[in-house]
Formats: C-alpha cells, sequence, structure tokens
C-alpha cells in the first residue's frame, strides 16, 4: 500500500512540475508556441501580433489583438486569414500526453482570402496536415515525432470573405459567420455558415467523415446543404479539399429569380416554364480545374421537364456542352406571358396587335457554348412545330439556332434562326419550308383563316427591338412563296364574273406563286400571279406585318370571255387582317376591260362637238383645249375694235 501512495505521489509530482512549467512560461512565448503549431499544421507563415493574454487550466489559452495567416507563395494579394481579437485553446492535458487538441480558434471580423488558379492551384490546400504538426519548446529543439492534431472548435464572425477564381469576376462577401465543430481526431466534422450577399441570410451546413484524413487531401465522403428565402439545394456525395467533388445533387425552388437574387446575382426574370421554378436531380462532378459533368439530370423547369447530361467549364463565362431531350417544350412564356403569347395569333390578339411586353434576353450572356435539343414538338406561342432537333450554338450573347429536323404544318422546315442580344435585341434568319399547310400556318400567325393550300416558302429576315411589336415593325427582308392546288374562302371568282355584287363562296385555284420584300415592317408584292381552271389571277399591294393591316388588289382574269382579250375585275382587300373588306372596283374594271370602247365613244363625242361647235383640232389637242383657243381669239378681236 505504501508503495502504490509513492508511485501515486511522483505521478502527481511530475505532473504538478509539467504544469509548473507551463506556469513558468511567458505570455509572448505561449503565443510563439500556439502561432508555430499554425504554422507546422498550414505550412504558411503565422503571426500572433497586439496584446497576449493567457489561461492555463484547463485550457492553456493565448488571445491577442491579432492573427495574420500568410497565402500561397503565388497568391497575388494579401494574407489567407488577417484577424483582430483572436483566441487559440489548447487542452492542457492533452497537451501532457502529447496531443495536440486545440480546443477553439476564435476570430472576430476576419479578412479570408482564397485564391484559386486554372491549372488547379487553390489557396486553403497546405503544404502539410495535421498529423505533421509538433510543438516545438525551444528553436533549437530536435525533431520529434509528429503528435496528432484536433481543432475542436472553429468560430468566426462577421468576416469578409473574398473569392478570386482566375478567369472569373472577383466574389466577395461580407458579414460572413463560420463554424468548425470536429470534436474527435479520427470523427466527422460539422461546418456550419452564414452570409449575406444580398442582404437575405444564405446558410451551408456540410458534415466530412474523417476530417483528419480530409485536411491530409484525401476524398471523403460528404453531406452538404445550402438554403435561402428562394429554395436551396442538398449534396450527398465525397470531396476533397482541391475543390474535387462528385455526388447526387437536388436543387429546388419554387422561384429561382429570388434564389439567385439571394446569391448576389441580381434581378433574374425568368420565362414561365425555363426555370421560373426548378426541380432538379443530376449526379454531378467536380474536378479541381473547375470542370463540372452532369449526368442523369432530370429538371422540372416549371411546366417544361429536359433530360440529358452537360459538361460545363467554369472559369470565367460558363462553356456548356449539352444533350438535352424533352417531351413538348413550351417557349411561350419566353416572349412575355405565355397567356398572351399563345393567344397573339387569334382574332383577339389580332385586334389588339402584337404583344408590346419586354423580352429580356439578358441571359444569353450568362453562357457560352453548344447545345442539342431533341423534341416531340415545340410550342412557340404564335407558332406550334412538331418533332424538332435543333443545335443551340451561343456566343458572347448571340445564339444560333441550327434547324436541323422540323416537322410543322404538315410539311418540314430547315435553316437557321439567331437571336442577337450583344447591343439591343434583334432576330433574324434564313429558313426555308417545304410542304407546309397555309392555312394552320396563318391561323396562329396572322389570324387569317381564308387561304388554304399546301406550299413552299424561302424567307430571309431582320427585326430589331425589345418586343413581338417592335420586331414586327422593324422587319426587312425578302422571300418568296409556291403554292399548289388551294382555295381562297369568302369570295367567288367565277360568280363575280358574272354579278358584280356576289358575296361569299369559295374561289378553288390550281397554283399560285410570288415573291416580296418586307422594309420597316411592311411587305409588299408585286408579281402575285395565281392560276384558275378558266382564269388567271394577279395580284399587287403591301401587307403591314407589323401594323397588322392589308391593302392588296387582286385581278383575276376570265379567260374565255370577251373575244381574246378575256375579262378581268380588279378585287381590292383592304383593312385590319381582322375583319378586311373585300371589294371589286368597278372603275378599273371599267377601264381593264372596255378600253377600246371607250376610246371609240370619245372619239365619237369629239367629232359632234367639232361638228356643232365649228372647232378645228390640231394633232395631239384636246376638244376642250381647241375650243379654249378658239374663244381666246375672239376675245382678241373684240379688243382690238375697241381701240380702232
Amino acid at each position: 500500500m505504501k508503495w502504490i501512495i509513492r508511485i501515486f505521489g511522483v505521478l502527481l509530482l511530475i505532473i504538478a512540475v509539467a504544469i509548473g512549467s507551463l506556469f513558468l512560461l511567458p505570455a509572448d512565448r505561449i503565443a510563439r508556441i500556439a502561432a508555430d503549431q499554425l504554422r507546422n499544421l498550414t505550412g504558411r507563415d503565422v503571426k500572433i501580433t497586439g496584446d497576449v493574454g493567457i489561461t492555463f487550466w484547463p485550457i492553456l489559452g493565448v488571445s491577442a489583438g491579432g492573427l495574420e495567416v500568410g497565402n500561397a507563395s503565388w497568391a497575388k494579394d494579401g494574407a489567407m486569414l488577417s484577424a483582430a481579437n483572436a483566441a487559440i485553446g489548447v487542452d492542457a492535458l492533452a497537451f501532457i500526453r502529447g496531443e495536440i487538441k486545440i480546443t477553439n480558434i476564435e476570430a472576430q471580423s476576419p479578412t479570408i482570402r482564397l485564391e484559386h488558379r486554372k491549372d488547379g492551384r487553390a489557396s486553403w490546400q497546405f503544404s502539410d496536415g495535421g498529423s505533421d504538426a509538433q510543438i516545438e519548446t525551444a528553436p533549437t529543439a530536435p525533431a520529434s515525432t509528429p503528435r496528432p492534431l484536433t481543432i475542436q472548435r472553429l468560430n468566426i464572425t462577421d468576416a469578409t470573405l473574398i473569392y478570386d477564381a482566375e478567369g472569373s469576376d472577383l466574389v466577395r462577401y461580407e458579414g460572413v459567420d463560420l463554424s468548425l465543430d470536429w470534436p474527435e481526431r479520427a470523427g466527422d466534422a460539422v461546418i456550419n455558415a452564414a452570409l449575406r450577399p444580398a442582404g437575405d441570410r444564405v446558410s451551408v451546413q456540410a458534415n466530412i467523415s474523417r476530417f483528419d484524413q480530409f485536411l491530409n487531401g484525401d476524398v471523403r465522403p460528404i453531406t452538404a446543404r445550402l438554403d435561402t428565402k428562394g429554395g436551396g439545394f442538398t449534396l450527398a456525395g465525397r470531396a476533397g479539399l482541391n475543390g474535387a467533388v462528385a455526388g447526387d445533387l437536388v436543387f429546388k425552388t419554387p422561384d429561382t429569380g429570388r434564389f439567385l437574387a439571394s446569391l448576389g446575382a441580381g434581378t433574374v426574370e425568368l420565362p414561365q416554364g425555363l426555370g421560373r421554378s426548378a426541380d432538379v436531380k443530376l449526379q454531378l462532378t467536380l474536378t479541381p480545374d473547375r470542370r463540372l459533368a452532369l449526368r442523369e439530370m432530370t429538371a422540372d423547369l416549371g411546366g417544361n421537364t429536359l433530360r440529358g447530361a452537360a459538361d460545363i467549364t467554369l472559369n470565367g463565362t460558363p462553356n456548356i456542352n449539352a444533350q438535352l431531350t424533352t417531351g413538348l417544350l413550351n417557349l411561350a412564356g419566353f416572349a412575355g406571358s405565355s397567356e398572351s403569347a399563345a393567344s397573339a395569333g387569334t382574332t383577339a390578339a389580332a385586334q389588339a396587335g402584337w404583344s408590346t411586353s419586354r423580352i429580356d434576353a439578358a441571359a444569353l450572356a450568362g453562357f457560352n457554348g453548344e447545345i442539342a435539343l431533341r423534341a416531340e414538338g415545340v410550342e412557340l406561342g404564335t407558332l406550334t412545330l412538331g418533332a424538332t432537333r435543333v443545335l443551340l450554338r451561343n456566343d458572347n450573347a448571340r445564339m444560333v439556332a441550327e434547324l436541323r429536323e422540323i416537322n410543322a404544318y404538315g410539311g418540314i422546315v430547315s435553316g437557321e434562326f439567331v437571336v442577337n442580344n450583344r447591343s439591343g435585341l434583334s432576330v433574324g434568319g434564313k429558313l426555308a419550308a417545304r410542304g407546309i399547310q397555309m392555312q394552320p400556318l396563318l391561323v396562329q400567325t396572322a389570324g387569317l383563316s381564308r387561304f388554304k393550300g399546301t406550299g413552299d416558302a424561302d424567307l430571309s429576315f431582320l427585326g430589331v427591338g425589345q418586343s413581338i411589336d417592335a420586331i414586327m415593325r422593324s422587319l426587312k427582308g425578302d422571300g418568296a412563296l409556291n403554292v399548289g392546288r388551294g382555295s381562297i374562302d369568302g369570295i367567288d371568282l367565277d360568280a363575280l364574273m358574272g354579278n358584280f355584287d356576289v358575296k361569299g363562296g369559295t374561289t378553288v385555284f390550281d397554283s399560285l406563286g410570288a415573291t416580296f420584300t418586307m422594309d420597316q415592317g411592311v411587305l409588299a408584292n408585286s408579281d402575285l400571279l395565281m392560276l384558275l381552271p378558266n382564269f388567271t389571277a394577279t395580284g399587287v399591294g403591301k401587307v403591314g406585318i407589323g401594323a397588322q393591316t392589308v391593302d392588296y388588289t387582286v385581278t383575276p382574269k376570265a379567260l374565255r370571255v370577251n373575244g381574246d382579250r378575256g375579262f378581268a375585275v380588279p378585287v381590292r382587300i383592304f383593312g385590319p387582317w381582322a375583319s378586311p373588306q373585300i371589294k371589286p372596283d368597278l372603275q378599273a374594271a371599267i377601264d381593264l376591260n372596255f378600253a377600246a370602247e371607250k376610246e371609240k365613244a370619245q372619239q365619237k363625242l369629239e367629232n359632234k362637238l367639232q361638228e356643232k361647235l365649228g372647232v378645228a383640232r390640231e394633232d395631239g389637242q384636246s376638244v376642250e383645249d381647241a375650243l379654249k383657243d378658239r374663244v381666246e381669239d375672239e376675245l382678241k378681236r373684240k379688243l382690238l375694235k375697241i381701240f380702232e
């Protein structure tokens, strides 16, 4: 029993001496020990400045007026961390056992500067890991066996976080709170962060398995969550300290605009069906050089569901290479509200004119690259397309849609469509349509249901403006139209030839062809030629695409009447698209069909006048002019008699 008491006495003496030796260390020496451990942990220069205070039991602690942790040698600006009122605590008993158990690190209002290079280098990658840390009690102390390290608690409040990714805009957040809980060295760590990029709180939480191995550069299992008032995402997978991430990501937001605004992206208004709300699931892989691969993606964008895969480079403006498929893709909201866009081709919309809602195409500046899209159908508000295969190429806010396969109105459309938002919005393209059913096309685009037929068309166009109305009023270009057998409702040319007062009916034609030009939203044509069984018809006039008006004259000509001359009756179509008027021009009909008879009657009348009045006409002189000359001569003779 005495020996047991002696042994305990010796142990207590050893402990007392060890603890006493700690009390003999000055505050600045304790601060230097703490700085040495951080230096060994990070491989960076560490400075503790200002007034230094210490505690001894049960926590060996140092508080200082300032703490600075140096940046990587290649970093271009400032220290990685600089803070005022920093504090570091070390478990005294663990220290006696040879362990480095940092119970807490606290910093108030620090500036944290993180830098990332395209080659994968990151300033938060340290040259030494936690397992290499060791305590040195004297400047000349020999190397010793590395001691295990644990940081039980890290707490940073009101920090300024600066993230500088090479090739991207500088990101700066203020008022950031950050905490780390890591109670066991071989256990998990929980990281919590809160920041307010635009006023609203954004919270981040991550759980990292075997945080000690993660600090050593190993890839470890991780679960993470980001939440804002506009929604958030969760990630379950694996990650490394060098920025490598892989796992399953779920993103949900009822208001994508508010979600992006919470992250400091400003005001972003997305069209209905194109991400205004979102529910996205995918497999994600991010490499240290910021190359992002998305696989098994299913994205419900608030009415449209896209599936596919994408590869994205995140250095600077994202560069996207994606392959997407969908069912019926509704793009009516791209030009404004889906309700107004979808009704643009109806009679009511035609009466009201084109939509003046502003088209926001700012999203075109947010990425570059190529997106291959395959859809079972596309709804454009004023146009409805069938099976569609399109390649979208976007470069500096100029998107070109290469129409590889467009099934529309019973035919095929090919060519390209361009949307350019580099310096104001413009749209243009070159399109070729073959075998198109004209009536459903004209009903949806212009509210015109009278014209039926199947034809081919070529169109080159350019329009400028921030609304559909402005674009339609600025259209310029040219094109051609050729239609096979068809009909025009509302007028019967056969009946018209026999009765100028006829109303209604249908005209059936064998073919129709025309070319046209467009300028300032007005389409002009002068070579329309329509062939009917017993007639031909020509046309000339203008169509106000912007104003939705028409002023066009069609002149049908009966081939088997009036001898070899035929018989023509011009028909004028004029007024708004919604309710145009159709009237035969009788005066023009007389001028066209009875020119010879009219000339003969006029000649007969003039001869009678000459005979009755005794007036002789010179060559090229009208009867009226000859009569006027005779009166003037008579007045001159009478005037001369006055002075005789």
